[in-house]
């Protein structure tokens, strides 16, 4: 069994947090279905399955021409009325023959080739190839993406600029039961992140689903936050300029900082490996205890600064009478 997806994340286009009524409001992408939330560890919104039918060429390391068909399902997430997300996913069966479109439509989240499948050439494909006339699954979750950002609800005035990050996944079930399950993440990019897994079978393709939507959601807190230290170190500016510049992070950010906190049970070994090395939490943490430090000393400095202003001024204004 195969499962493909991607993630895309960036910060929702609005000045403030939203309210869990308007994520609720944001994501309401298909009519007639609800929107799901959660208020527990943080306001969570998930948009219901948006069905994308595909009928294209699979990508191929070897540059096997092989068709696929089915109907990719797409959702919108909105974490702490700040983050959005959108979550693709398909899972890859072998198939013979060409069916009518009611079967695939009958069936969303699952693509049949048309001839034999090759999980670890499409795998190797999908991950590493950049072919254009193949399934996109980018295009594809880019798209609802975009229309979240681009709804008339948002007033486009967010609080600090980031990049969207792109995180796409391969996931196959182990063929030794007893392997523990495990994933391999690559840096392909400032933007571009593509990890491998190999699961068992209960974890495919929803389980797998959450924990790379929640690793694609901490990847993009901790590559905004290095951006913005990288950026502040480079500078030569004003302690106040550094307040304006680093304040944000403590402000919409820090709390969003919550590994692990929607990813299966089973799965969570993973995100303990992950925090062994590279060490997630441990970078954070760092550039946030930098951060605290940059502003408590611009804050002295000004403290300072306007305690040392009055003295002066009235030295000036009032010299000492002679007696």
């Amino acid at each position: 069994m195969l499962a493909l997806g991607e993630v895309h994340t960036n910060l929702l286009q609005h000045s403030t947090a939203l309210a869990q009524e308007q994520s609720s409001e944001v994501l309401h992408l298909v009519e007639g279905e609800a929107v799901l939330t959660s208020r527990r560890p943080s306001l969570y919104a998930v948009s219901p399955d948006v069905r994308t039918g595909v009928d294209c060429w699979l990508p191929s390391a070897r540059r096997r021409q092989l068709r696929g068909v089915g109907a990719v399902v797409t959702r919108a997430i909105v974490t702490g009325g700040r983050i959005v997300q959108a979550s693709s996913v398909i899972r890859v069966t072998g198939g013979q023959r060409r069916r009518p479109w009611s079967h695939y439509l009958a069936n969303p989240g699952v693509l049949e080739t048309v001839g034999k499948l090759d999980a670890v050439d499409l795998t190797a494909g999908f991950l590493r190839g950049d072919d254009a006339d193949v399934l996109n699954l980018e295009a594809i979750t880019g798209r609802v993406l975009d229309d979240v950002q681009t709804s008339d609800l948002l007033d486009r005035r967010p609080p600090l600029r980031a990049a969207r990050t792109r995180l796409r996944w391969a996931a196959q079930v182990s063929p030794r039961p007893e392997r523990a399950v495990s994933a391999v993440v690559t840096v392909d990019s400032p933007t571009l992140r593509t990890v491998e897994l190999v699961l068992d079978p209960q974890d495919m393709p929803d389980a797998v689903a959450g924990l790379c939507e929640d690793l694609a959601l901490h990847d993009w807190l901790l590559t905004t936050l290095s951006s913005l230290v990288e950026a502040a170190v480079a500078r030569s500016a004003s302690g106040q300029e550094h307040i304006e510049r680093l304040r944000p992070v403590l402000e919409h950010l820090l709390h969003l900082w919550l590994p692990g906190a929607r990813v299966s049970p089973r799965l969570r070994p993973i995100w303990d490996r992950l925090e062994q090395v590279p060490g997630f939490s441990r970078q954070w943490n760092s550039s946030v205890t930098w951060i605290r430090d940059q502003i408590a000393v611009a804050n002295l400095t000004l403290l300072r600064d306007l305690a040392g202003q009055p003295c002066s001024s009235a030295m000036t204004a009032h010299p000492p009478m002679n007696t």
